[in-house]
């Protein structure tokens, strides 16, 4: 599984109220209009100027504060391939897997804004194109990919009638 866009570099600690501005609550029923917001209050030029597959890269502790997964749901919803940071909320990591949206975590110091990238999902291999640099992942284990692969938990277990680990 590899994927391939530009970088969107955010910092540390960017929340899920950063990710999904509580002031749109309103439209928690509506995700794709809910999705135009995402991450505005981090960067209001980001859903607008963002493209399908590009990559949000933070630091530390992405997706704290509260487990709402409308976070990550938009998110995915927004086009962005996957999200890169150096650690994430844990409850923020699971509902991301759960709605499809790939998490690597990694080192993000060498990737800079409009950096282009590709992540090998299996692998856990990242190369910065534009620096012609190759980083390195914990690849993500068999049963997050098939998740994954499926489009979240749901269709997985839609697809297998089960959750199946291999």
């Amino acid at each position: 599984m590899v994927l391939k866009g530009k970088a969107w570099k955010f910092g540390d600690s960017i929340s899920t109220d950063l990710i999904c501005p509580g002031r749109y609550f309103h439209l928690r029923s509506n995700l794709p209009e809910l999705a135009k917001h995402v991450l505005e209050d981090a960067d209001p030029q980001f859903a607008s100027s963002m493209s399908k597959d590009d990559f949000v890269v933070a630091g530390n502790n992405f997706g704290l504060g509260s487990s709402r997964e409308h976070a990550p749901t938009i998110i995915k919803l927004a086009g962005v391939s996957a999200v890169l940071a150096k650690s994430f909320a844990r409850i923020f990591y699971r509902n991301a897997i759960n709605v499809g949206l790939p998490l690597v975590e990694c080192d993000t110091d060498k990737i800079e804004q409009d950096d282009e990238l590709e992540v090998n999902l299996s692998t856990g291999i990242i190369r910065n194109k534009t620096k012609d640099i190759e980083l390195g992942a914990q690849s993500l284990p068999k049963a997050m990919l098939n998740i994954l692969n499926d489009g979240g938990l749901v269709a997985h277990i839609q697809k297998h009638g089960d959750f199946k680990l291999d």
